[in-house]
């Protein structure tokens, strides 16, 4: 099968053979990529109705670098550089983004403080964010159902910073500190749910969550040693499932 920017589909005569035939050629353990079964294997009987397992591979790695660019999976600007190199510095991006957001806010008729930071990485393959967190009286209607109403300001923000400085930047639009909170939430779920798995010996979906959701559950148990990750389903229903290890 072809591979695609760090996916790539095998098969082989039952799920877990097609898992192992795609990591030989990705080079990568099984903590290091999402498993979707695309196929289950059938035995077929007396010969007939034989057909191999489908699965697809896909690298934590690469999928989180379009995690980053917006909890929605937009990649608005493709073409813009996202090399080390830029001509503005971080501060200088963040009072853009700081102006943008305080004019988007006016014309929405919204009053809050943006309070500006840059913040530290969370996790190794991460870097730091250009965060502009929100305080006010009343903003919870700015998070909306699951964080949807804070994506789309995100993701207009980045937008228009992205058109001035011709550069991808890493900005993070946050209401009261409500991401840290929900990302503290989701690393507690993460391992109830481990624990609830491996003393069951069975697997464990999760409800549906958007890209950047998925990525604290991953992240979060990527190292853990009794339960592997793996997301399934197609657009807003993917969810993440958390299964025993072999």
């Amino acid at each position: 099968m072809e591979n695609q920017l760090g996916s790539i589909e095998t098969s082989g005569e039952s799920v877990q053979s097609a898992v192992e035939a795609g990591l030989a050629q990705l080079g990568v353990s099984r903590d290091q990529v999402e498993i979707e079964v695309i196929r289950e294997g059938s035995r077929g009987v007396l010969g007939i109705g034989v057909r191999d397992a489908l699965v697809r591979l896909i690298e934590i790695k690469a999928d989180l670098e379009v995690e980053r660019e917006l909890e929605s999976e937009l990649d608005p600007e493709p073409e813009l550089d996202s090399g080390p190199h830029s001509q503005f510095s971080q501060e200088e991006i963040l009072e853009l983004a700081r102006d943008v957001l305080a004019e988007l806010l006016e014309k929405m008729q919204i009053t809050a403080e943006i309070h500006t930071r840059i913040s530290v990485p969370r996790y190794p393959d991460d870097s730091s964010s250009l965060v502009l967190d929100l305080h006010g009286d009343d903003l919870g209607f700015l998070i909306g159902r699951k964080g949807e109403t804070l994506a789309a300001i995100q993701h207009l923000v980045r937008l228009i910073v992205n058109k001035v400085v011709q550069e991808r930047t890493h900005l993070v639009v946050d209401v009261g500190g409500y991401k840290v909170r929900r990302e503290e939430a989701l690393k507690k779920l993460a391992l109830r749910i481990a624990d609830q798995v491996t003393r069951r010996s069975r697997m464990i979906a999760l409800e549906p969550m958007n890209a950047y959701e998925r990525r604290i559950i991953h992240v979060s148990l990527r190292n853990h040693p009794t339960v592997l990750t793996e997301s399934v389903g197609e657009g807003p229903r993917r969810k993440v499932t958390i299964i025993p290890r072999p």
